[in-house]
């Protein structure tokens, strides 16, 4: 959905994981319109294009934001760092706003699970939210923002989804040390947790999973938008939200109730 832009966030600078496609470039396009300077980070280089045109719309905005693209395989332990490096050469040594939002999902019997998938799993849905947090910490402007990307399934339990929907409920957890940890200088940390939401992601899910959710969600019935998820972000790298710190927001439409 386009809106108008709102510059309210003007001279703030986001470090946005995942944002070549589905929620994280909505979220990036959400926050630029807002008048936040966007660094993108995307891992696969077929996402390179995606990125550049995000950059381009980003940049013919009215008033016109800036977007830097980063491409890291966040996996890595080492990339974090050069991915603050990358944005800090960019838009100078201040840090706003940090949306984790990189992830995958593994649908699989957990008795056939490996070592491998564990940590394919857990070295990006979990691992990179902390090492990304540790190196932009230096950096962060007060009043800062971080927001975690979870999920409905870190609080449920679905078949073949023990390694993602475990990660996401360990991602809630951190969220909740690192608001009492960085409580004192100001900064802000969430979980937003959003129910299913038409991406390529969940093309993954099985469908009597997302045929159950539809069902059960109290409001229309039907999956969310990237742009209901977008808006809850966008409200949490705000002024607005200075109050909410160490909490998961269920961005569910109903389907979880908190």
């Amino acid at each position: 959905m386009d809106s108008p832009a709102h510059p309210t966030l003007a001279g703030k600078v986001a470090i946005v994981t995942g944002a070549s496609r589905g929620l994280g470039l909505n979220f990036a396009l959400e926050l630029a319109r807002r008048g936040v300077k966007i660094a993108a980070v995307y891992t696969s280089p077929s996402s390179e294009t995606h990125v550049k045109d995000l950059c381009d719309k980003i940049a013919k905005l009215d008033p016109p934001s800036q977007c830097i693209g980063i491409r890291a395989n966040l996996s890595e332990a080492s990339s974090a760092e050069e991915v603050v490096r990358q944005c800090v050469a960019a838009f100078g040594d201040h840090i706003d706003i940090l949306v984790n939002n990189a992830g995958r999902e593994l649908v699989k019997p957990f008795h056939e699970c490996t070592p491998e998938d564990f940590d394919a799993i857990y070295h990006l849905n979990v691992r990179a939210p902390m090492l990304l947090l540790s190196a932009v910490r230096p950096h962060l402007r007060r009043p800062g923002r971080i927001i975690n990307i979870g999920s409905v399934g870190g609080r449920g339990g679905f078949k073949q989804l023990s390694l993602y929907c475990s990660s996401k409920a360990a991602l809630e957890g951190m969220t909740r040390c690192w608001a009492a940890e960085l409580g004192a200088e100001g900064h802000t940390v969430n979980t937003v947790n959003p129910g299913p939401v038409q991406s390529d992601m969940l093309d993954n899910i099985p469908k009597d999973i997302i045929n159950m959710q539809k069902a059960q969600t109290p409001v229309e019935n039907r999956l969310g938008t990237t742009d209901d998820i977008a808006q809850i972000v966008a409200w949490l790298a705000s002024e607005e939200s200075r109050w909410v710190s160490g909490q998961a927001i269920s961005a569910s439409g109903g389907l979880s109730m908190y």
